[in-house]
């Protein structure tokens, strides 16, 4: 028997939720997906007090849909947004009626004597390619909730200026950080302390800046958000070698970048600008990594490689660098992307290859 998502919805809304209504009648209810048995969802809070009243509903939605028939597998995830849905950042009063610092995102950069590091930030790993539309943002989201499950203390900084994707990735569309007026509260999803500009920004809103704005927002997201401690801050840069990955290594103490390609010979030709450019800027490249390796028809189990197979392996081993592992090109993979609930987040055969490559980078201390 299939499960259908008007199945789901409807014993969703027999759950009832603190303060009246249901989980569908109080609009709590994110990202859902009903795909091959597999059912996902964010249950979205309004603030970090009513997630943990909400734990009890959300075991129960587990315990509800777990018994549906079609139903083999539950992964629900309830989130809290710093502020209320659509808020804009608050901006506090300093004492003395001083005005606070502006923290509007897209000033011009702060002179900066050389690199420095991120204020309670262990590493910072830049995940780069030379090109776009290899999947390096589906890979960065991934690898960061994967390591978030492993327990390394995670942060994302989504650098993708002109095209943030991972807002929408990591199940935060439309939900908005604040600020003391000091400081920005980035937001948390999946483990992983996020800051993004496609928070500040309205969905499908261009970024239109030259290099220096794009520098000084930058610049801001690394030292005016309030990361925390954290093991390892991974920064999904924008494709090719330009402004954000200069302006990257040259501000931050940056530990070292991974190159994602596809195993085709035009995505490697601009991997290996990618590696020559950290070359140049003398930021140790960690290792390589192919995606969309293979695909297995999930039909009739064939495996056939759309892209080629083995081509990055090669790469890394003539350059003399790490091969970090291979993620296949998978349905899953994409619709959990859409669905703001990161694969890698569940058990699946998808989720293992980002768990290995997480392993990999802790056992070589590199997260």
């Amino acid at each position: 028997m299939t499960i259908s998502r008007e199945r789901v919805l409807a014993e969703l809304a027999q759950i009832a939720v603190p303060g009246g209504g249901n989980l569908v009648s109080a609009d709590l209810v994110r990202a859902l997906n009903v795909e091959s048995g597999v059912v996902r969802f964010v249950i979205e809070a309004a603030d970090a007090g009513s997630a943990r009243a909400l734990a009890p509903v959300e075991a129960e939605a587990q315990r509800r849909l777990s018994a549906l028939p079609g139903v083999e597998k539950v992964q629900i995830v309830t989130t809290a947004p710093a502020a209320p849905r659509g808020a804009a950042p608050q901006v506090a009063a300093r004492s003395g009626g001083e005005a606070p610092p502006s923290l509007k995102i897209g000033r011009h950069p702060t002179p900066q004597a050389g690199p420095a590091p991120v204020s309670g930030v262990a590493r910072i790993l830049a995940i780069g390619s030379g090109k776009g539309g290899v999947g390096k943002s589906t890979l960065t989201s991934n690898l960061a909730v994967a390591l978030a499950r492993k327990g390394r203390r995670v942060g994302l900084l989504d650098a993708d200026i002109y095209g943030p994707s991972q807002p929408r990735m990591l199940g935060l569309t439309g939900q908005r950080p604040t600020s003391d007026g000091q400081m920005i509260e980035p937001l948390h999803a999946h483990g992983v302390t996020v800051m993004s500009l496609g928070l500040m920004m309205k969905e499908g809103e261009a970024v239109v800046w030259r290099g220096p704005m794009l520098m000084g927002a930058l610049q801001q997201m690394l030292n005016q958000v309030k990361w925390g401690e954290l093991d390892v801050l991974l920064v999904d840069l924008p494709p090719g070698t330009g402004d954000v990955q200069l302006s990257l290594c040259q501000k931050a103490q940056v530990s070292g970048a991974i190159i994602v390609s596809t195993p085709q010979d035009v995505a490697l030709i601009d991997a290996r600008r990618a590696i020559d450019m950290f070359g140049k800027l003398q930021t140790p490249v960690l290792g390589l990594v192919e995606n969309m390796s293979t695909y297995i028809c999930p039909n009739c189990g064939h495996e056939a490689h759309l892209f080629g197979h083995g081509g990055v392996a090669a790469e890394a081993a003539a350059l003399g660098l790490p091969f970090l592992g291979e993620i296949p090109l998978n349905l899953d993979l994409r619709l959990a992307g859409d669905a703001g609930t990161p694969i890698a987040a569940g058990d699946g055969p998808a989720a293992q290859s980002f768990a290995r490559l997480a392993e990999r980078l802790i056992a070589g201390g590199m997260a």
